[in-house]
């Protein structure tokens, strides 16, 4: 069911940018917005850039109507408060187009007019969690991973503000912003951008008297998200911003995943007229994208339809790649495959040997269907299941130049006997006139002199501009040179391009109401305030009590490290709600020479994480 509400139409791809070379790359396969960290204070603090990166990246992006979102979503303490509001006003500055906030203490300090977008470690999951974040000036607000899509749809009916979801990569088994176990046991704070991974290593789960119920598996780890085939749905639910998940990505994710998406969006919106994108320009691609040819750790669609067993990824954290099939014969040097696929030289593939561990090998020759190693490969046997995680002639074209962003330009060139006057008009409507005088004496040879005309000023290759139509207004077919020609085209084109830039809007900031009523009157740690002026802004807004955040290292005893709603009983076939002749058993995991003990919350079907804080 499509339900009525108040959001645009426009529909947006949000990529990924770990540097200014992914940024522009994202924007060129058909990003409509690209979101990158910036010197400092964001989630990822291997992918910092310099604001004059930045700035170039905004510049790009701003000739096709894209945007640029700066991640600013780390907690800060309160000597780190002013340095990040000097760089919020420095990116301001330097063109970006919107902050992505996890701390709410940075709402009261000195900050410029840039649009705010609730970083999904605000933990946005209820109606009224984001409808406090739009009245508190929140123009765009990332919903949590884990919500239904009835869930999702709940939300998008109670605010005007733009609902962003992801869509696509790798999954925290916790909520994001409410995960505490890399800071327990390494310092390394997730809500500080140094998160450990501790979800993707090897754990025991075990009772408490430490008989063993499943050894040495990634219990925690998840596979990837992909929502391809729930855009629709996703979209009559309200979403309008469609985010992939990956800033420390490699550049052919950036790329093939970005395409693949586009492509997609572009598919739904050629059938539904009533669906506009949020940028300009089409994308011709020289590949076809295919995200199971980047790194996935196979692909799930999580909770959106609820809830289902298999989401998880625990034989192995790493990149399983592409099924190939099954083995049909192992040779003395290789193997055979049953289907036909086609494998080259170089490839690399991946298999479980008979201890359930991944394991990979480079493909040396491929001989009369026989797949080559330089080495024998040991635990692969007939029947095995084949993955290919490399393929070398993708990832060859995704090396080169891979696509071409070009937007749609009317022109209409007037003649007189002694100027030219060339007019230019682009898709969203900007427009620039630029003349010429000379002498045009009638053509000879008057088909040939009006199609000479009409060749030389289709010719916009070496711009972002692609001739959607040519017209040509005179009293009769004249003759004018070529160079005359190319001269008037190419100073039309550059003062186009520049004016798309200058005529660039950037989203205003949403106006704050002060008496806004946070939906909870008191928090404990997780409400993760780590500065007094967080601890300020929650007051502000209706909190009693506001404990400060992990991070002050203040909680004794022991906490909830994790919230998931990854559930290791329903997983492993022992949730009573679904075997109500199974008996609830205290359960926990053993990480190393860590022991977590599990609580499990059956009403709200969550699962929660307990540990100390490691001093």
């Amino acid at each position: 069911m499509v339900i009525p509400f108040m959001h645009s139409q426009r529909l947006e791809l949000l990529a990924p940018a770990k540097t200014l070379e992914y940024g522009i790359e994202a924007i060129n396969h058909g990003a409509d917005a690209v979101y990158i960290g910036g010197p400092a204070f964001g989630a990822r603090s291997a992918a910092g850039n310099s604001v004059a990166d930045i700035e170039a990246l905004a510049r790009h992006a701003h000739r096709f109507g894209a945007q640029v979102f700066v991640a600013c979503n780390t907690l800060l303490y309160d000597h780190e408060l002013e340095g990040a509001s000097r760089m919020a006003h420095q990116i301001y500055e330097a063109g970006a187009d919107a902050l992505i906030v996890q701390d709410l203490g940075l709402l009261r300090c000195d900050l410029p007019p840039i649009a705010l977008h609730a970083s999904t470690q605000i933990d946005n999951r209820t109606p009224e969690k984001v409808k406090f974040l739009e009245e508190v000036g929140f123009s765009q607000v990332v919903l949590a991973r884990e919500l239904s899509l009835e869930q999702i749809r709940a939300i998008c009916a109670t605010t005007s503000v733009q609902i962003e979801c992801f869509i696509h990569g790798a999954l925290c088994v916790s909520y994001s912003g409410q995960c505490n176990i890399s800071y327990a046991r390494t310092g390394r704070s997730a809500n500080r951008g140094e998160c450990a991974q501790l979800c993707r290593l090897p754990c025991t789960l075990q009772k408490p008297g430490g008989e063993v119920l499943v050894a040495d598996k990634h219990l925690l780890s998840l596979k990837d998200m992909d929502q391809s085939d729930n855009l629709e749905a996703l979209i009559d639910a309200g979403v309008r911003s469609f985010k992939i998940e990956g800033r420390l990505k490699d550049l052919g994710y950036v790329k093939n995943v970005t395409a693949w998406y586009r492509q997609q969006l572009d598919a739904i919106m050629a059938r539904r007229p009533e669906l506009a994108r949020a940028s300009a320009g089409r994308c011709t691609h020289a590949f076809t994208p295919n995200p199971k040819k980047s790194f996935n750790r196979g692909s799930t669609d999580y909770f959106l339809h609820d809830r289902h067993a298999d989401i998880g990824s625990p034989d192995s954290p790493k990149s399983l790649g592409e099924p190939l099939g099954q083995v049909k014969r192992v040779t003395r040097s290789g193997i055979e495959l049953g289907n036909g696929i086609t494998v080259n030289n170089g490839d690399g593939v991946a298999f479980f040997n008979p201890r359930g561990e991944l394991v990979g090998a480079r493909v040396n020759e491929v001989s009369g269907g026989e797949l080559r190693f330089n080495e024998p490969v040991r635990g692969l046997k007939a029947g095995s299941l084949l993955y290919r995680n490399h393929d070398q002639a993708f990832s060859r074209l995704l090396e080169k130049k891979s696509s071409e962003r070009r937007i749609d330009l009317d022109l209409h060139l007037s003649v007189t006997p002694d100027t030219l006057s060339l007019r230019v008009t682009d898709e969203q409507g900007f427009c620039v006139t630029c003349e010429a005088a000379g002498q045009f004496a009638a053509a000879d040879n008057p088909e040939r002199a009006q199609q000479q005309v009409r060749d030389q000023l289709a010719k916009l290759g070496s711009t972002i501009f692609v001739a959607r139509a040519v017209e040509i207004e005179w009293d009769l077919p004249r003759f004018v040179p070529a160079g005359l020609l190319n001269g008037l085209r190419r100073e039309a084109a550059e003062r186009l391009d520049a004016a798309r830039i200058a005529g660039w809007k950037r989203p205003a900031r949403r106006v704050a109401l002060k008496e806004a009523v946070y939906p909870a009157k008191r928090l404990n740690y997780l409400g993760n305030a780590l500065n007094q002026a967080a601890v300020a802004f929650f007051q502000e807004h209706g909190v009693g009590r506001v404990a400060p955040a992990f991070e002050a290292g203040q909680e004794q005893g022991e906490a909830v490290l994790m919230i998931t709603k990854h559930c290791i009983r329903y997983s492993q076939n022992l949730c009573h709600k679904q075997h109500p002749e199974i008996k609830p058993e205290p359960l926990e995991l053993k990480m190393g020479k860590d022991t977590f003990r599990l609580r499990f919350d059956c009403v709200r079907c969550e699962m929660q994480v307990l540990g100390s804080l490691k001093r």
